[in-house]
């Protein structure tokens, strides 16, 4: 963990004009206050985020800015005053800027959204549970920070349709996935859970497979069954589960 007096800090005026060109054509307001912060201090931290700034969750911010295709380096390090870990921020390479993300994400259309629901259905893509299309959200099959936006209309193949707590989940284990933080890899995404629940090989880097199961209406006195046969063998009910389709 460093200091952080001894990170390298990225001013203004230590960066070449056609960053600062890509910088100042950010308009995001979150993005544009962190933006504007490094480039007058040439480091931002979690807690001048949380306390001058008012984010309560610095990490949306600063990915806002990797968003808008501007890269940042994350430093470890102690606070000057009470010694505990914090983050720190600077820019990164010039060459590290995601060109097919400058200007940040494009809006989603309210027909677009139509499109989708047409192919998919009200269901949540992941769980392919039905859910109302006003509870639907979409998202990049492959995160917008790995791939960006391709030039021209939005193609309805890169996107899905997911519910809140699918998108959070999503989001969880993109965050914590080596591709999505260092290799940035679109094609290892597209094999993933997350962007291909339809036929996948892997989340989030891990070999693994994952069934959704809900019992609802009369399918609960089911599932109460399956409950306490889990609880009598001393298990939870995913291993209960395994254990009987294995038998």
């Amino acid at each position: 963990m460093a200091e952080l007096k001894d990170v390298p800090t990225t001013p203004a005026a230590s960066l070449d004009k056609a960053f600062l060109e890509v910088c100042r054509s950010v308009t995001a307001k979150r993005a544009r206050t962190v933006i504007d912060h490094i480039l007058q201090h040439g480091i931002i931290t979690t807690d001048e985020l949380k306390e001058r700034y008012g984010y309560a969750q610095p990490p949306r911010a600063t990915r806002d800015v990797l968003e808008n295709g501007i890269p940042l380096i994350t430093h470890n390090v102690r606070h000057p005053t009470t010694g505990r870990r914090m983050g720190a921020y600077t820019f990164g390479n010039v060459a590290d800027i995601k060109a097919g993300r400058l200007g940040g994400r494009k809006a989603f259309s309210k027909q677009f959204k139509k499109d989708l629901i047409a192919i998919y259905g009200e269901r949540d893509t992941v769980t392919r549970e039905p859910i109302a299309a006003r509870y639907l959200q979409i998202d990049h099959r492959v995160p917008y920070q790995v791939a960006g936006d391709d030039a021209g209309p939005l193609d309805p193949a890169d996107f899905m349709l997911l519910d809140a707590s699918s998108n959070r989940a999503k989001s969880w284990s993109c965050e914590h996935c080596d591709n999505f933080r260092y290799t940035v890899d679109p094609a290892i995404c597209r094999t993933c859970l997350w962007a291909s629940p339809e036929a996948y090989t892997h989340i989030a880097q891990t070999p693994s497979r994952r069934v959704e199961l809900v019992w609802t209406g009369d399918d609960v006195a089911v599932f109460e069954q399956v409950r306490q046969a889990a609880q009598a063998a001393d298990v939870d009910i995913a291993t209960y589960i395994k254990q009987r389709l294995g038998a």
